[in-house]
């Protein structure tokens, strides 16, 4: 079994040196630390967690509250990389990470009590609703936790740059002649509210009159409620040129909707997503869509709780904005 002793002779530095910066202590610099703790992965060094948690009175278990309307679930890329990309992070700085929910076999808990019951050092939440009187007391609860793409009163958010990417989708589409542009948009929700809001800014930047029948709401990761507003959009008597998708896979919904009417993508009608999923690259026409950098959503999430979590005294919540990019399919034709 690989002892402290070990990772130090091979970094020649000394056994608390090793114990320190596998502890994250402040005494030790970050790139020591890193290089510390990559080493006795390496080499497989596994801590006696229950000794560690005796000292420390910590539990190293991160709670993860992810709740999904549409149900796709784990099964959705943008995601499912986010998940990995906070296991990943986790496992770096030595913490496990279990999902809380408000039920447990038969029995039904709050998410706060779940929490508690997990001996939870602090929780990410990824997705749920914000407005469950649940997710509200867990947030206001002495747990620490970070929430991703929404804001609370006095607690740490890391959001994804929804104003920016749909400025830069309407900026692409105005540069490519289309000023009659539809927007299908998700339920409400803050990311729903940023997107929309950001949407028309553009649109009175540029001069481009949006009518009311231009504007549909669904729900996100649902393609047939895209489809079915899709279908709306294309009964229009002055339809649009460009419809932008809340997301990638319910962009799958409009796909069909388009197919059934016998129209092609871009030559009779173009098309927006958002999120950038793999999905999105391998469809031909490749998809013209918004990246969202939701690995890097996950590690800030990740390393902003632990900031408050083993730092409590000089931890300061704030908001954390994540950009993305524009990926340039061949679904938006130039027009004009």
């Amino acid at each position: 079994m690989v002892k402290l002793k070990d990772i130090a002779d091979t970094l020649n530095v000394s056994v608390g040196t090793v114990s320190k910066a596998l502890r994250h202590s402040h005494e030790i610099s970050d790139e020591v630390t890193d290089l510390i703790i990559r080493t006795a992965n390496e080499m497989g060094y596994i801590a006696n967690s229950s000794a560690r948690n005796l000292k420390t009175n910590k539990s190293y278990n991160i709670g993860v509250v992810f709740v999904d309307k549409s149900r796709a679930g784990l099964g959705h890329d943008y995601f499912s990389t986010m998940l990995n990309s906070i296991r990943d992070e986790l496992s770096i700085h030595g913490y496990d990470f279990t999902f809380v929910s408000n039920v447990i076999g038969e029995n039904r808990l709050s998410y706060l009590n779940h929490a508690r019951y997990r001996r939870c050092d602090g929780v990410i939440i990824v997705t749920a609703d914000f407005k469950d009187q649940e997710i509200t007391e867990l947030v206001e609860s002495e747990i620490p936790v970070v929430t991703i793409d929404h804001v609370f009163n006095n607690r740490t958010a890391i959001l994804s740059d929804n104003q920016e990417g749909l400025r830069t989708i309407v900026h692409h589409l105005h540069e490519n002649g289309h000023s009659k542009i539809a927007f299908i948009h998700g339920e409400d929700t803050s990311v729903t509210e940023q997107r929309i809001a950001s949407f028309y800014q553009a649109c009175e930047e540029l001069g481009i009159k949006v009518p009311k029948d231009y504007i549909k709401d669904a729900l996100y990761h649902f393609p047939k409620q895209a489809g079915l507003k899709t279908r709306e959009l294309l009964a229009l008597k002055d339809r649009p040129t460009c419809i932008i998708y809340p997301d990638d896979y319910a962009y799958m919904g409009g796909l069909t909707e388009i197919e059934k009417h016998g129209l092609k993508i871009p030559e009779d009608i173009s098309v927006v997503g958002y999120d950038g999923i793999f999905l999105s690259r391998i469809l031909r026409p490749m998809l013209t869509t918004y990246v969202q950098n939701s690995v890097e959503i996950g590690k800030q999430a990740v390393l902003r709780l632990i900031e408050q979590i083993e730092k409590p005294r000089s931890f300061m919540a704030k908001q954390v904005k994540i950009g993305g990019n524009l990926q340039v399919g061949q679904t938006v034709k130039k027009i004009g």
